[in-house]
């Protein structure tokens, strides 16, 4: 009888094929250790972002609720009220958009010296572009608005926007909003639409004149903020546009240079020369950055074109953050973050993870799904006591409306608004 071996054939075949087998599970093992490594590393720097953006953001009370009051009280402007002159450069006159000094006259757009023609109604001077303006009644005199209470409403949202979202951004010279509220240089509503592949700011002058909202008297944009903080400048922006604000952003310019710096400057497209800065792409660090958006004097529009110049550098920014360069440089988007959020005060119910939410659905926008507007305005003019202002174009104004309501901004058009010059 022969021997039979196939059982231990089959054994050692059994024996090659586990071997065989270790290294295919060991790579697989080594493979899904790294992708738990590589889920760790990303949740870790993900966790990392999200606390650094929690630590710093500082939450307010930037927006009212419909039906709450909202009680004017200008002790916390920061700035200048109509009367106290600490180091302000008129002697009776109005400082005009351009700023040059005024000697007993008020002063033009352009900062020409003014001749003493334009004099202040009643005995009462006008603010220079140090102070903050009067609301003034129709008869174009001040109104004492101490105390005065506003009630809250907020504008209906329009089916046809869809999810559009709509922000105020506000620039403030305050470095502690709990002290002061400082001024706002800058008055930026940006329309998100729904699709979030485009965007839209519209900056509207500071100068700009309008109602202030629940006082029966009207005055610069800026001071709704002064008097009544964010909650008022909401409350008068608001009927403007007649859409609701959804979320209200305040940020101290001086944040912009190290936002700046921690993505290795940008590339801003200067439209017009000025200030050491010639037309064309130039390429800006913090410090450049900071000088570009504060220059008005050698610019042709005054304040209009700083306020363009102001919306060109927030574009650059934008662009340089969303690019792949910034969000592929795990360093690099860190400070970024860390900078950006530096000095940044939102309402209450903008929480972290909308924001983050926000920011990555608008991760394909590019240069040109960034359009700049500004608020409608036809002319400049010497108001008695509320010093140099910008007038208002109301029909074109309520076009702007239309098309924020109906997240149609990709076919709006402003025609109106003077492009050189200081209209009629």
């Amino acid at each position: 009888m022969g021997y039979d071996d196939t059982g231990s054939t089959g054994r050692r075949s059994e024996a090659r094929g586990r071997r065989r087998r270790r290294p295919l599970r060991a790579a697989t093992g080594a493979v899904a250790l790294l992708a738990l490594l590589g889920v760790l590393v990303l949740g870790g720097y993900a966790f990392y972002l999200q606390r650094t953006v929690a630590n710093n953001i500082e939450h307010e009370d930037l927006m009212a609720e419909d039906e709450s009051v909202i009680t004017i009280s200008p002790s916390l402007t920061g700035g200048n009220q109509p009367g106290q002159t600490d180091g302000g450069t008129g002697q009776g006159g109005g400082a005009g958009q351009g700023g040059a000094e005024g000697q007993g006259g008020a002063e033009g757009q352009d900062g020409a010296e003014g001749d003493g023609s334009t004099t202040a109604g009643e005995g009462v001077d006008a603010v220079d572009e140090d102070e903050t303006a009067p609301i003034v009644g129709e008869d174009g005199q001040p109104l004492d608005t101490t105390g005065v209470e506003v009630t809250a409403t907020t504008p209906s949202r329009s089916t046809d926007a869809g999810d559009a979202m709509n922000f105020l951004i506000i620039g403030s010279d305050s470095r502690d909003l709990s002290v002061e509220r400082g001024r706002s240089d800058v008055i930026v509503l940006m329309h998100v639409n729904d699709e979030r592949d485009r965007v839209d700011l519209v900056h509207f002058p500071r100068d700009l004149f309008v109602p202030i909202a629940g006082t029966g008297g009207s005055s610069k944009i800026n001071a709704a903020y002064a008097y009544g903080g964010a909650p008022l400048l909401v409350q008068t922006l608001q009927p403007l546009v007649d859409v609701p604000i959804d979320h209200v952003v305040i940020v101290n310019f001086e944040s912009f240079r190290s936002m700046t710096d921690a993505i290795g400057g940008v590339e801003v497209q200067v439209t017009e020369a000025g200030g050491g800065f010639d037309v064309g792409t130039q390429h800006m660090d913090g410090e450049q950055g900071l000088r570009f958006v504060r220059e008005r004097y050698s610019l042709s529009q005054g304040d209009i074109s700083r306020g363009e110049r102001q919306m060109q550098f927030v574009k650059a920014i934008m662009l340089k953050a969303l690019s792949r360069d910034t969000l592929t440089n795990p360093v690099r988007l860190a400070n970024f973050v860390d900078a950006a959020t530096t000095n940044l005060t939102v309402d209450q119910n903008l929480q972290v993870g909308e924001m983050r939410d926000l920011g990555f659905s608008m991760r394909d926008v590019r240069g040109g799904d960034i359009h700049f507007w500004q608020g409608p305005w036809n002319g400049i003019d010497m108001h008695p006591v509320a010093g140099s202002i910008v007038l208002m174009a109301p029909d074109q104004m309520t076009l702007l409306s239309k098309h924020l309501r109906t997240d149609t901004m990709e076919s709006y058009a402003d025609n109106v608004s003077p492009r050189s010059g200081f209209g009629g």
